[in-house]
């Protein structure tokens, strides 16, 4: 007597077993090619075009843009933080890749909380004021003022001192 007749439900068990681990063996190395492109916020990074493709879809443009340049290449710029994907399509359609895209912070970020305000720094070498998502809204537009001010003066023609605005 065979060990399945004795023991059925153990038999259809190491089955469903087998078949789920051939499964997986097959799945994993699909899911392992689309690796996601990690941007810091913020920052570009370059990455390549499909073949063929005539556009390139972002699923939540408020988390990275993409530009596409000549060569085959594009530019992703992580916008805001989380996780959006990207869909390059070709002339009639039809999908030729999704890939992740993942934008996290800086690696020199430091943030300072003043009971609920938050105030960001990069601190490489030296701490000086950052902007980012999250701060609070005094920080946020003081420090993007003074960093406008300063703009608006290296612009030939400006005079020196306050800008008017």
């Amino acid at each position: 007597m065979c060990a399945a007749a004795m023991f059925p439900a153990s038999s259809h068990r190491v089955t469903w077993i087998a078949a789920t681990l051939i499964l997986l063996a097959t799945a994993l190395p699909i899911a392992s090619a689309e690796e996601a492109i990690d941007v810091i916020l913020d920052q570009a990074r370059i990455a390549k075009v499909p073949e063929h493709t005539s556009t390139m879809v972002v699923g939540n443009p408020l988390i990275a843009d993409v530009s596409i340049q000549a060569g085959g290449t594009m530019v992703v710029t992580g916008k805001g933080y989380g996780v959006t994907n990207l869909i390059a399509l070709d002339r009639t359609g039809k999908v030729l890749a999704e890939q992740l895209v993942q934008v996290t912070g800086p690696v020199d970020h430091v943030v300072v909380y003043r009971g609920n305000a938050r105030e960001s720094y990069t601190c490489i070498p030296d701490c000086e004021r950052r902007i980012t998502l999250g701060d609070s809204p005094e920080y946020f537009g003081a420090t993007l003022k003074q960093t406008a001010d300063r703009n608006d003066l290296a612009q030939p023609g400006q005079k020196s001192g306050a800008s008017a605005r």
